[in-house]
């Protein structure tokens, strides 16, 4: 008998990262790598939220707190969904969960039966179709193009929604393509899914403040009131206030879906850590002065990265509008021979024999469900960046 379980047999281990670890591990042996595939921002967090926690601790805030957020949270996040989003939610209509990963899972959790369908678009974050494998949910995958900016278009959605699906995963600028949606195209789709009351959306709204070339950002129920009662809008603070390992994030959505919620909590999780709620507090209602100075450091970077990769023979990449990841195509270099003496067969191959001749780490494009494409993390420093992409160039050019 196998002790994993029949439902843990349905899903794969993270794909970014088991990147991520066996860089760690090579660099371990002395292996000069350059790892590009962790999503996490190389700031540190800043000051008045580290003080703002260390202030928590002195004052004895180290208890259990209310399983699914502290009240003075849930008025932050309230307040900033009001601020920036134009959505009026109270309190009660919100989650706090430990990162954002918890709050998608959670949602399908509490909303899912087997045979329920949810709608994922291709490329996809990793982490989304084994979520849902995991609450007993059939994936859905809508592939994108190039092309359409690994943008859903409406008549593709139209035509993967049937009777029996229950989400839409929505997620603007992308992780993995740094796609984001303009208000038009979001409405296009609202437009579709108006026609279809049993879909619920959820949006992954994670990388907002991460948005380039003056581009606006807008979420779903913002753009199209009438989806309100149907949509949980999701974000957190790992990205732009470069707090990963806090593990906070949140959403705001109709209060009987929040009440599922913290019910899949009472039983799993509990709260999220104490002192990195009142460090959200601060980040969210203090100074927010840093924000564009640091999306604007990050579009430096993806200029640089999407300018180095397109002089790689072999490689296009298309420039990202937001988050901090480019998607470049290397089907120019499939069925063609690596230094190593073998064939390029796929962009996992691609992605193992970069891995071996350079040491520069990256995720392959078949982890997020579109090849063949590979993706990488810019947010590292722009030094970093550049010895990379030349060893990238120089990787492309050797394969014959």
């Amino acid at each position: 008998m196998s002790l994993e379980s029949v439902t843990l047999s349905r899903v794969k281990p993270s794909a970014t990262m088991a990147t991520d670890q066996k860089a760690r591990e090579l660099k371990a042996q002395g292996r000069n790598i350059i790892s590009l595939g962790a999503g996490e921002p190389d700031f540190d967090t800043p000051e008045n939220i580290k003080e703002a926690a260390i202030r928590a601790i002195r004052e004895g805030k180290t208890k259990y707190t209310t399983v699914d957020g502290i009240p003075e949270l849930k008025e932050a996040i309230a307040a900033k969904f009001a601020r920036e989003n134009g959505l009026a939610y109270k309190p009660s209509q919100v989650n706090v969960s430990p990162g954002g990963k918890p709050v998608i899972f959670n949602a399908m959790m509490a909303t899912l039966n087997p045979g329920d369908e949810v709608i994922v678009p291709a490329p996809y974050w990793v982490s989304y179709p084994d979520m849902v494998l995991l609450a007993g949910g059939t994936p859905v995958f809508a592939p994108t193009t190039a092309a359409s900016g690994f943008k859903l278009k409406p008549a593709e959605l139209e035509a993967v929604i049937t009777p029996r699906t229950r989400w839409l995963i929505l997620n603007s600028p992308s992780n993995p393509s740094g796609a984001a949606y303009t208000r038009d195209e979001l409405k296009g789709l609202a437009e579709v899914l108006l026609r279809h009351p049993q879909v619920w959306i959820l949006t992954d709204d994670m990388y907002e403040h991460l948005m380039f070339d003056d581009m606006t950002f807008w979420t779903i129920a913002q753009v199209e009131p009438a989806l309100y009662e149907r949509t949980l809008t999701m974000n957190g603070v790992s990205k732009a206030y470069a707090m990963t390992g806090w593990r906070i994030g949140y959403a705001a959505g109709p209060e009987p879906l929040i009440r599922l919620m913290a019910k899949v909590m009472s039983q799993s999780t509990s709260n999220p850590c104490s002192v990195s709620q009142y460090a959200a507090v601060e980040a969210l209602n203090g100074t927010q002065d840093f924000i564009k100075p640091n999306a604007a450091l990050f579009q430096k970077r993806r200029d640089l990265v999407v300018s180095m990769l397109n002089q790689a023979s072999g490689l296009v990449c298309p420039t990202p509008e937001g988050a901090f990841y480019v998607y470049p195509s290397c089907e120019a270099l499939i069925g063609r021979t690596a230094p190593s003496g073998r064939v390029i067969g796929s962009d996992k191959d691609f992605a193992n024999e970069l891995l071996e001749a350079e040491g520069v780490a990256v995720v392959f494009g078949e982890a997020f469900g579109l090849s063949p494409f590979f993706r990488i993390s810019y947010a590292t420093s722009e030094k970093v960046l550049e010895d990379a992409c030349g060893r990238i160039q120089r990787f492309c050019a050797s394969v014959k």
